[in-house]
């Protein structure tokens, strides 16, 4: 129970669902909860939460939470943690904490919270054990902190998702000689972004963006629809600049996309001049080429306002020859196929369509090599512990911490429940690992969708299913009449009735070997037999594998 413990439930190995604990003794301090979304092998899921198994049962010693900054992989599992995290007190940045805020405010059913504001470089005391203070780093959205944990054994840093950036849009610069000071003290443990490891160089500039967008907008024609996550902050406030000075006004679309404009114009984080944005009622009082908007939907999703523009769909923009239409965010891997396909579809209406690859449009807010390589200079962490990325991320993120002097056997590669212990000269891992399994949230069930369902859906979507209802007779035990055979998604059996007959022929046979005279039917196992030996047959006719579902009625 002693000693120094770090658990992550989410963010090893992928990117998103981040939250981890840092534990001294019997107290625990939170940092981040997000979601991750699904992909294509999880169907009818809504998103993934952490795994908060370990904290079961030491909700007591759960002391305080920290939010790092206010993108959903960070901060969107707050409401479905919530019960299960006791009573800590809750701190965040401004924007931060306006956004889990609002939040909140979409599930009134959990209980409610007070969030402490904070602000770079404000020191915290936990308890007598613990202490916290928190730095600025540059992000795509502004109120990003760097959380550092002072404990008996040594300061333990959280870098939160982070690039080096000496012209942010509307942020201050990282405090980079405070980092500077941390390392002079001594480090004992930094846990570091890693999503950028594997790409060389340093991340691009926001100001780099700004030139290449100028460049657009002066050869644009018609209406400019730009769609970008509604999380980059940064990337709207730089299009709202660069709309005021070419003369447009500017409309904002997609309900996560007024939702955070709303929220960072409160707050003074997004700035615009009086009448530059206009609602989408008002689009047709002005020529098209006045016009901007900003919307969601770059990753091809059905739903999202670019996706309804393409297929003619949107209430108020029809796409036009001439019109210019800006991808200006890096594809989710996962979404190649249809941001291809609503490329497709924009390309058929006539107009033009500019992506992060034909310019440089998209600066990531996470930092590449040379980025991670300062961080290590200006920290020298004497451990350090890779997080947030893909493994092969993480681990390229340690070959780099070698590069700069860490000692291989003091870099801390971990999957989300692993328990890492730590000392000042040495760590190791629990025997056991935390629970880890995803949590999958559906419409309003949260984790009660397991593998097994997941399999079966995907079974569903890819191959069908197959229900055979057969009647047995009680008192021959014989098929009493022709088996019905209901198909879904697998093969239309009315054109296939030779094939129809033969399943029926099979089941009837699998019947005949089954009964035994005098005795009663083993329902189970004649449900297994159909099932197994259907299956087999279906599989060795069609090379498809659908779901079998026998129901087996005694009359």
């Amino acid at each position: 129970m002693g000693g120094l413990k770090i658990v992550h439930f989410g963010g090893l190995g992928e990117v998103g669902r981040n939250m981890s604990a840092v534990q001294y003794d019997n107290e625990i301090i939170l940092i981040d909860a997000g979601i991750s979304f699904p992909n294509e092998q999880m169907p009818g899921i809504d998103f993934i939460l952490p795994n908060v198994g370990y904290l079961q049962g030491k909700e007591y010693m759960i002391k305080a939470m920290f939010f790092t900054h206010g993108h959903m992989d960070h901060v969107g599992a707050l409401p479905f943690v919530l019960d299960r995290i006791g009573d800590p007190d809750f701190y965040a940045a401004p924007l931060t904490r306006a956004i889990l805020i609002k939040r909140l405010e979409e599930y009134k059913d959990r209980k409610p919270v007070n969030i402490i504001q904070i602000e770079a470089g404000d020191e915290i005391k936990i308890s007598d054990k613990l202490s916290i203070k928190v730095l600025r780093v540059s992000h795509s959205i502004p109120d990003d902190l760097q959380i550092v944990i002072n404990t008996p054994i040594g300061k333990i840093v959280h870098t939160s998702d982070f690039k080096f950036d000496e012209t942010p849009v509307n942020d201050k610069p990282a405090q980079i000689e405070e980092m500077q000071r941390l390392g002079d003290e001594g480090v004992l443990l930094m846990m570091s972004d890693s999503t950028g490891a594997e790409n060389e160089g340093h991340s691009l500039s926001e100001q780099d963006i700004t030139q290449n967008l100028e460049k657009i907008f002066t050869d644009a024609t018609g209406m400019l629809i730009i769609g970008t996550f509604a999380s980059l902050i940064n990337r709207i406030q730089q299009i709202i600049t660069i709309s005021e000075k070419f003369g447009r006004k500017v409309v904002i679309d997609g309900y996560s996309m007024k939702t955070n404009v709303e929220i960072t114009k409160r707050l003074g984080y997004l700035k615009m001049q009086r009448g530059t944005q206009i609602g989408m009622d008002e689009i047709d009082r002005y020529p098209r080429e006045k016009v901007t908007v900003i919307c969601t939907g770059a990753q091809g999703e059905g739903n999202a306002v670019l996706m309804r523009i393409a297929n003619g769909e949107h209430r108020y923009i029809l796409p036009r020859k001439h019109d210019t239409f800006v991808f200006s965010s890096s594809v989710i891997p996962g979404n190649e196929r249809n941001v291809q396909f609503l490329k497709d579809q924009l390309y058929r209406n006539g107009v033009r369509v500019y992506n992060y690859r034909m310019l440089d449009i998209h600066a990531g807010g996470h930092g590449n090599k040379e980025d991670l390589r300062t961080m290590l200079k200006l920290i020298r962490p004497k451990f350090l512990m890779p997080i947030h990325g893909q493994y092969s991320m993480m681990v390229n993120h340690g070959f780099l911490a070698n590069e700069e002097g860490i000692p291989e056997e003091n870099i801390i590669i971990a999957d989300n429940g692993t328990v890492v212990n730590l000392e000042k000269d040495k760590f190791w891992f629990d025997k056991e690992r935390a629970p880890f399994d995803y949590v999958f949230v559906d419409g309003l069930g949260v984790g009660d969708i397991g593998n097994v369902v997941l399999r079966d859906r995907q079974i569903l979507s890819e191959d069908g299913f197959v229900t055979i209802v057969t009647l047995i007779d009680s008192s021959t035990g014989k098929v009493k009449t022709s088996p019905d055979i209901i198909s879904r998604g697998f093969i239309y059996l009315k054109e296939n009735r030779d094939f129809l007959m033969e399943i029926r022929k099979r089941i009837r046979h699998i019947v005949e070997d089954h009964r035994q005279p005098g005795h009663k039917h083993d329902f189970a196992y004649l449900k297994d037999q159909i099932r197994n030996q259907i299956g087999l047959f279906l599989f060795q006719k069609t090379q498809r594998r659908p779901m079998v579902l026998p129901v087996v009625i005694e009359v």
